[in-house]
């Protein structure tokens, strides 16, 4: 199966879990567009959803599905979005859609987070994949010395992008996240930094994995 296919195959996967008559948590990426375009064949049956993104916000409302504010809703069960990549605890990195503030929001309203991603994605440590850093823009360069002296890491700012909340996104390379939570504890208080990658905190409690054989279904305790 190609990469497109695992990914509609586990969007589609994710209606599963979706629980009739409440508001349903919604991400921002090329798999969650294949959710959203599952979950339009049962929007009647959803009160809407809350959106982490512009992006996926245009998507939900064309096809039909109301979009509350996250002011609007105190809690919902279920936070369907993509990962980066994910480790074998559900931590994962995120933020290749320069979305991770409001996923963040979004997944810290969700009783549980359930997230969908194709086989690659699936890795031992995380790292591979540069770590998004959502950063005030004065701080851009604080931030990048910080992470050459801390970790050893190599940020750079991603060209020509600003995230939904007006800010910008480094990109941090070399990196071996073998301590999810601490890492992102650390870096979330660095001056100008308005939130890492890093989903430890609000890590996965179910991943919907496509691979060749089919979806399978990973759970976190």
């Amino acid at each position: 199966m190609t990469q497109d296919e695992l990914k509609a195959l586990v969007g589609r996967a994710a209606l599963a879990y979706v629980v009739p008559g409440t508001v349903v948590g919604v991400g921002t990426g090329s798999t969650v567009n294949c959710f959203i375009a599952a979950l339009a064949e049962i929007k009647h049956q959803i009160l809407g959803a809350v959106s982490s993104s512009v992006q996926s916000t245009a998507r939900l409302q064309a096809l039909g599905i109301p979009v509350l504010d996250a002011n609007q809703v105190e809690q919902i069960p279920v936070y369907i979005d993509g990962a980066d990549e994910i480790d074998h605890q559900g931590f994962m990195v995120k933020g290749g859609g320069a979305a991770l503030t409001r996923e963040k929001i979004v997944a810290d309203l969700a009783e549980r987070f359930v997230c969908i991603a194709d086989e690659s994605k699936r890795v031992a440590v995380m790292g591979r994949f540069p770590l998004p850093v959502e950063v005030i823009p004065m701080a851009a360069a604080q931030v990048t010395r910080r992470f050459a002296v801390a970790y050893g890491g190599t940020a750079s700012v991603r060209p020509g992008v600003t995230t939904d909340n007006g800010n910008l996104i480094l990109d941090v390379r070399g990196l071996a996240i073998t301590d999810p939570l601490a890492m992102e504890t650390e870096i979330n208080q660095w001056p100008g930094v308005v939130s890492v990658g890093i989903f430890a905190r609000l890590r996965a409690r179910v991943c919907l994995l496509g691979t060749a054989q089919g979806v399978q279904t990973l759970v976190f305790d």
